[in-house]
């Protein structure tokens, strides 16, 4: 029988096949992470006394249930009944993810008596279905189905960018409602550049930046801009025939790192439960507060600029993300993460990064999370689709997020 830690570990990794399979947006992706991730922490945490609720510190779900006193549970079925109970709801391919479900009920039948399975597959599912009343008014229902958002024309405005034209990505992503900080503006941050013109003005210098790094870039640049693309749904282009690429969305990849860490320390179940909370707490806010600024400014990318006015057939080496530019949404988001995994694991935590290895034939060597989120954040300007500015500020926004969740959150009696 498999080690409880190694049940939850495999159950996230099933759940992120599914959100690469579905093609969710990483914001979306996110909310997936930090609904089901949850859940299966509020069960898990009844097998240590010791450990609080996480739920019930956060915006809007109340006291979580607990099991009945003097009875015997498996609380890593349980957990994992919880988690996919939420997930279920929350994705599309639930086929999938119920063949996947019964092999691991199949495990805990054949090795519980039936009280005790029954009792805790009960629990599980009633902590789903806690968890799923605070999904159904995140805001999340009130921003499916809105008009499109292609931007304007205005000047230093976002408009759907080369090659494909794609429309924003979930612009009212900036009014769901957080987890843990208190509001999407908590964090702000100073306006970009504004727009120029003018070939000596700050605003036209970070262009001709992007522009010279893209002639100049070296090999090493290259490999991180690639290694830390993660684009769920990158198009490529041959000739006329057009075709995708699926991969790890940004939050999906720091999911993988949290994986690494818990294998790497042996973390039990309890631990790993909590750390795939936390991390997933931190992206959901982080990208919350990141978008609200985004579709705020409706900043330009580079590449539209740099086509208008510098090189009409330039290409960055990243395909720009259809959304727009300030800030960078990959710095705020594995910055928030890092912070994160900083507290749980301790800085200088050295690791080897095979999050995306299956997907892309890349791994990196890492000393700390703190590093690799400040290479994830440079690799967006490597890249060709961010300004400087705009990744160094993303990642500042990220990281206060990150801090401010961890202070506000007790996790031990």
């Amino acid at each position: 029988m498999l080690k409880d830690a190694d049940v939850l570990h495999n159950n996230v990794d099933q759940l992120t096949q599914v959100i690469i399979y579905d093609v969710f947006t990483p914001p979306v992706a996110s909310r997936i992470y930090g609904y089901t991730t949850l859940a299966a922490y509020e069960a898990e945490r009844y097998s240590d006394t010791s450990y609080n609720s996480i739920a019930a510190q956060l915006k809007g779900f109340g006291n979580p249930p607990k099991p009945k006193k003097d009875l015997k549970y498996n609380f890593t079925l349980a957990a994992t009944k919880a988690f996919f109970t939420v997930a279920h709801k929350i994705t599309f391919s639930v086929d999938t993810l119920q063949k996947y479900e019964d092999k691991v009920y199949a495990m805990y039948k054949d090795n519980l008596d039936d009280s005790t399975y029954a009792r805790s597959i009960a629990f599980g599912t009633q902590m789903g279905k806690f968890i799923l009343k605070r999904s159904a008014v995140d805001n999340y229902p009130q921003t499916r189905g809105k008009p499109r958002f292609l931007g304007n024309d205005g000047p230093g405005q976002w408009r759907p960018t080369a090659p494909d034209y794609l429309d924003g990505v979930e612009f009212c992503w900036g009014t769901m409602h957080t987890f843990a900080v208190d509001t999407s503006t908590q964090f702000k941050l100073p306006p970009p550049p504004a727009f120029s013109d003018d070939k000596n003005s700050p605003y036209f210098k970070q262009v001709v930046e992007v522009y010279e790094l893209s002639k100049h870039i070296t090999p090493e640049q290259t490999t991180i801009a690639r290694f830390w693309d993660d684009n769920p749904f990158v198009i490529q282009h041959n000739g006329h025939m057009m075709f995708a690429n699926k991969k790890i969305t940004p939050g999906g990849h720091w999911i993988g790192i949290a994986a690494i860490a818990c294998k790497q320390t042996h973390a039990d179940a309890l631990k790993t439960a909590q750390t795939y909370a936390l991390t997933s707490i931190a992206l959901f806010d982080a990208f919350i507060c990141g978008w609200q600024v985004k579709y705020e400014t409706n900043y330009i990318r580079p590449v539209t600029v740099i086509n208008d006015k510098i090189d009409h057939d330039w290409l960055p080496m990243l395909q720009t993300p259809p959304f727009p530019e300030y800030p960078s949404g990959h710095s705020d988001i594995s910055a928030a993460s890092a912070v994160m995994l900083t507290h749980l694991f301790g800085d200088n935590f050295a690791y080897q990064d095979t999050s995306d290895l299956k997907y892309i034939g890349m791994q990196r060597h890492f000393d700390s999370f703190l590093k690799a989120s400040d290479e994830t954040s440079i690799s967006r300007f490597y890249g060709g689709i961010h300004y400087r500015n705009s990744v160094d500020q993303g990642a500042a926004q990220g990281r206060q997020v990150g801090e401010y969740i961890w202070k506000k959150l007790k996790l031990k009696k």
